[in-house]
């Protein structure tokens, strides 16, 4: 046993060698104070750092919680002290149903808040149909045919139904495109168009003063059927419902006077009412005349697990549920220290698409707090208008005051980024350079492990840890 001097400590240290065919080939080392354990693991971690030594890893047994993390293809793995962890927050996916045309019909036949589409439909002659675009995960091969079924049952024929593609602003399909996202058979029988965001027609304008202009064909139809899938949507706070109309089949004025409202308190995933830009898009819909919704509830691995319908608002609400169930998490209070893990490839494949993760990390750090973000970030900021402003910037607070005079799409999330790193720190921990990293904001760090410890060492010993291990996917939620 040795005394020795880490950081200003005393400590007692006692190195058992490990020998095997007499040959050493290291040495276990420990600390006779074990009381002091946990205290001297982190300073010693840091002292360490310092001076670039390479350690493997302290084993406590029982004080220390071991937490795997992905990161890119691969994963890390992370030690936290028990007494400091917090909670661990992972989703938790639902079995996917067992017939999936018959999810959908039996949604159909029970319809929430509404009657049935039978009836709705009954004299109609000129039907729309909306679908997402091929950027979505929507299941539309699936829940079209049995919704267009049941309008040839009441006597619509093929030729008054017209499937529109809402593509805000994303580019047109191809016909072959249209065709996979339908089916072949709906592609042959229906006439399928993308929507044209220079041809709408103006309708009405919303309280917060949105002009209301949807496309031309969907807005002289008789019937108005949308469809979509649910998920969480990080400041509309879910997809689906009137989400298909707006943005989907709107101008381009009508997109961008919503979407400035994104930077307006109460936007938020996992949070429909009191939300203004999810209220604004459902005042958007009831003045275009949506008249019947059906939407699936996916999991993580884009498998049906539930299928709503009828009224765009009661049952887009039902719909909710699920997603709830899947990735809310409701937390007491925030953290001091939240780790948080994008999912891994391709969720982290750039810091634009790893933004979604560090926006739900925020709803779990207090004011003042760390968030250590897993990132790899291989193609790096993924997207050229959201680069431009992360690398303008001086300081953070000028993309969160350039977004209130001129909202730009892409550039809004530099500025959502600023606006965490404005309330807490963020440690990255990624494959860009260090000193990028540092231009962007955000702190480098060697590793996870790394930036833990040396946030334990400035909270103390009272500090909460809680771990998102699927942050692009899990909200937390404080009530």
């Amino acid at each position: 046993m040795s005394l020795k001097k880490i950081n200003d400590l005393d400590v007692y240290i006692n190195y058992v060698p490990i020998v095997i065919n007499d040959e050493t080939l290291g040495s276990v080392i420990i600390f006779q104070d074990v009381t002091k354990i946990q205290k001297y693991e982190q300073r010693t971690r840091s002292y360490l750092n310092a001076k670039k030594h390479v350690y493997n890893k302290f084993e406590w047994g029982e004080q220390m919680k071991k937490v795997t993390l992905n990161y890119g293809k691969s994963n890390k793995e992370l030690s936290i002290p028990e007494k400091n962890l917090y909670e661990i927050l992972t989703p938790m996916d639902l079995e996917k149903v067992a017939d999936d045309s018959g999810e959908v019909r039996n949604a159909l036949n029970n319809p929430i808040g509404s009657v049935p589409l039978k009836e709705t439909a009954q004299g109609k002659k000129n039907v729309i149909i909306l679908a997402s675009d091929i950027t979505r995960p929507s299941p539309s091969h699936i829940l079209l045919p049995p919704i267009i079924e049941e309008l040839v049952e009441v006597g619509v024929d093929y030729d008054n139904i017209t499937i529109v593609f809402g593509l805000g602003y994303h580019r047109k399909h191809t016909e072959d495109e249209k065709k996979k996202l339908v089916g072949e058979e709906i592609y042959n029988k229906v006439k399928c168009l993308d929507h044209d965001i220079d041809d709408c027609l103006y309708l009405g304008t919303t309280k917060r003063g949105v002009p209301v202009e949807v496309f031309k064909p969907v807005a002289k139809k008789d019937l108005l059927i949308a469809t979509g899938n649910l998920e969480f949507h990080y400041k509309a706070g879910y997809s689906g419902g009137y989400k298909a109309l707006h943005p989907g089949v709107c101008s381009k004025r009508t997109i961008e006077t919503n979407h400035k409202m994104m930077i307006q308190p109460g936007t938020m995933p996992g949070k429909a009412d009191g939300n203004p830009m999810r209220e604004d898009i459902e005042e958007a819909g009831q003045i275009a005349g949506v008249d019947f919704i059906v939407n699936a509830v996916l999991n993580n691995n884009k498998e049906i697990v539930k299928v709503v319908a009828g009224d765009p608002i009661k049952a887009h609400r039902e719909g909710t549920k699920y997603i709830d169930k899947m990735y809310k998490r409701v937390i007491g209070e925030k953290a001091d220290i939240v780790v948080a893990s994008c999912g891994g490839y391709p969720k982290d494949i750039n810091l634009y698409q790893a933004q979604k993760g560090l926006d739900n990390a925020s709803f779990a750090v207090r004011d003042g707090g760390t968030i250590i973000l897993l990132a790899e970030c291989r193609d790096g900021l993924g997207e050229k208008t959201f680069e431009d402003w992360m690398l303008k910037a001086k300081s953070p607070h000028e993309p969160v005051e350039w977004i209130k005079k001129d909202f730009i799409l892409g550039a809004h999330k530099a500025a959502f980024i600023c606006a965490v790193l404005e309330r807490a720190k963020v440690y990255l921990i990624s494959s860009l350079d260090e000193d990028f990293t540092k231009e962007i904001f955000f702190t480098p760090a060697s590793s996870a492990q790394a930036a833990l410890d040396e946030a334990l060492s400035q909270y103390g010993d009272k500090a909460k840890v809680l771990v998102l291990t699927n942050a692009n996917s899990t909200v937390p939620y404080v009530e």
